[in-house]
C-alpha cells in the first residue's frame, strides 16, 4: 500500500509543478536568465542522467562496455558524424565490447 501512496503523492506533485509553471506571470518568464536556465537546465539534468546510468552501479564507478559506447559516440559527434551513424557507431561498439567479455 505504500507503494500507491507514493506514486499518488507524486502524481500530485507533478500536477502541482505543472501548475505552478502555466499560472507564473508572464514579465517572470520573460527575464533572460530564466529563459537561459529553461534553454540550459534540460540538456544539464540529460547529461547528469546519462553519466549516471552509463558510470555508476549504485554507490561504486563503473567502466564497462557502456563506457566504450559513450566514448566512441564522444568521437564520432567530435568528428561531425549525422546522429544515426553516432548512434550506430555507439551500439556497435558496446555490442562488440559485450562480445569480447567486457
Amino acid at each position: 500500500m505504500n507503494v500507491w501512496i507514493a506514486i499518488a503523492a507524486t502524481a500530485v506533485g507533478c500536477y502541482l509543478v505543472k501548475y505552478l509553471g502555466l499560472s507564473a506571470p508572464a514579465g517572470v518568464l520573460e527575464r533572460p536568465l530564466v529563459k537561459r536556465l529553461a534553454a540550459l537546465l534540460p540538456v544539464a539534468l540529460l547529461a547528469a542522467l546519462t553519466a549516471q546510468q552509463t558510470f555508476s552501479d549504485g554507490h561504486h564507478l563503473m567502466l564497462d562496455a557502456k563506457a566504450a559506447g559513450v566514448a566512441a559516440a564522444a568521437v564520432a559527434l567530435v568528428l561531425r558524424a549525422p546522429f544515426l551513424l553516432v548512434v550506430g557507431v555507439a551500439v556497435a561498439v558496446t555490442a562488440g565490447v559485450r562480445a569480447l567479455g567486457g
